[in-house]
């Protein structure tokens, strides 16, 4: 199998840069991977692609890595896409769906770009690795550089979620807490790459995680049988996933893969402790703000300052879609909610995502009988600070008062 890559560009300008050297952005700005798509079209089509396994990799032909490299896998495998009757009936939806991420190797969508990222810096040579993290990516930047003999470097908040300190410490990265946001760990890595020798795994600081969240909607397209659905919800940080996906529905549009030419509106989700993003939407604006004093339980959503900010807003505008704040307040119980609904692990990102539908529905600003589909991004048990328990006791288990129990 041949690498279709055909050249990297600058997603800020255009300028066309070469795919066989270590890049990571152009004028601060993030880059894309471009693809011969005339070439991809004649080598495989849908139906050899439902033939292969059911992993991210099935979609080798749109991936960046060399026809020679063997992918750095934890067994990555197609996520369910569920339906959520009794979820759609408390939101007012008939028709809602789950795509539940949950259920990656190291429990959230990260997998999916850390497999990639890891992948492409083996190709490269590339021996240490460094992340700013705000718990989910370290996590998988730690496993997936373990399963390739890298080295990794692990920076977060002091705050981040305990689980995801300790999935990085048992993976052997060398793990920092810092006094601070994700936007404080950023600095560090990039003031201590000469010094340290270490390549910057940062969102969008290098190309390849945004190849491999595009999967995710290359997966959804299947699992629809090609065709697109209405609305997408999607919880929004550093927004590869949103770009990525909006990325993968261009790029088979281009194939002619898609059954019609019915797009999805993009609906990025935040929550109002941290909501650069729906800020700049609301504001007409293509690049954000960096938000002050961001605060909020879903830890992944806790980015004051994107560098993909006017791709996240971009592809928002073009899908004729919109960028959502909720309240803070209301998350942790939208996650319990929505788990006692559907039994689905849904982690307080995708609780925005939850309530976001609830308001847009009920400004009618999705149709009751519309196809809509909620990204579950993580596990919930990941979280457990979220959680606190106070269950009752039974003090004696030999005279239970089983009426109370009910």
């Amino acid at each position: 199998m041949p690498s279709f890559v055909t050249h990297l560009e600058a997603a800020i300008d255009g300028t066309r840069l070469p795919h066989d050297m270590i890049q990571t952005m152009h004028k601060d700005r993030p880059l894309w991977v471009r693809y011969d798509l005339d070439a991809v079209r004649r080598a495989v089509d849908p139906q050899q692609i439902a033939m292969r396994p059911p992993t991210l990799w099935r979609y080798r032909e749109l991936l960046p890595q060399p026809d020679d490299v063997k992918p750095v896998t934890l067994g990555e495998g197609m996520t369910p896409l569920l339906p959520a009757p009794r979820l759609g009936k408390e939101l007012g939806l008939v028709d809602l769906w789950i795509k539940d991420e949950s259920q990656l190797p190291t429990g959230s969508f990260k997998s999916r770009g850390l497999a990639m990222a890891i992948t492409m810096a083996g190709h490269f040579g590339i021996s240490r690795v460094a992340i700013p993290t705000a718990g989910n990516a370290g996590g998988a930047l730690a496993a997936y550089a373990a399963r390739a003999g890298i080295e990794a470097f692990v920076f977060m908040p002091r705050d981040t979620p305990v689980v995801n300190q300790m999935e990085c410490v048992a993976a052997g990265a060398k793990v920092y807490l810092v006094n601070g946001l994700i936007t404080d760990c950023g600095p560090i890595i990039r003031k201590g790459t000469e010094q340290m020798g270490w390549f910057d795994c940062s969102t969008l600081k290098e190309p390849y995680r945004l190849e491999g969240k595009k999967t995710m909607g290359l997966e959804l397209a299947e699992q629809f049988e090609w065709q697109l659905p209405d609305v997408i919800l999607y919880p929004t940080g550093g927004g590869t996933g949103l770009i990525g996906m909006w990325k993968a529905f261009s790029e088979l549009r281009a194939l002619g893969w898609l059954k019609s030419e019915k797009t999805p509106r993009m609906i990025a989700v935040q929550s109002d402790g941290c909501a650069p993003i729906p800020q700049a939407f609301e504001a007409g604006d293509r690049f954000a703000r960096p938000w002050e004093n961001a605060c909020t339980c879903a830890s992944g959503l806790r980015v004051p300052a994107a560098v993909g900010d006017f791709m996240i807003l971009d592809a928002v505008r073009e899908s004729g879609g919109l960028a959502v704040a909720v309240p803070e307040s209301e998350i942790v119980e939208a996650m319990r909610s929505a788990i006692s609904a559907e039994g689905i692990s849904f982690c307080p990102e995708a609780a925005t995502c939850v309530l976001a539908a609830r308001k847009l529905v009920a400004q009618r600003r999705i149709a009751r009988d519309e196809r809509v589909v909620l990204f579950n991004t993580g596990a919930a048990i990941k979280y457990v600070e979220t959680m606190p328990l106070d269950l009752p006791t039974i003090d004696n288990p030999h005279a239970v008062d089983y009426a109370a129990l009910d």
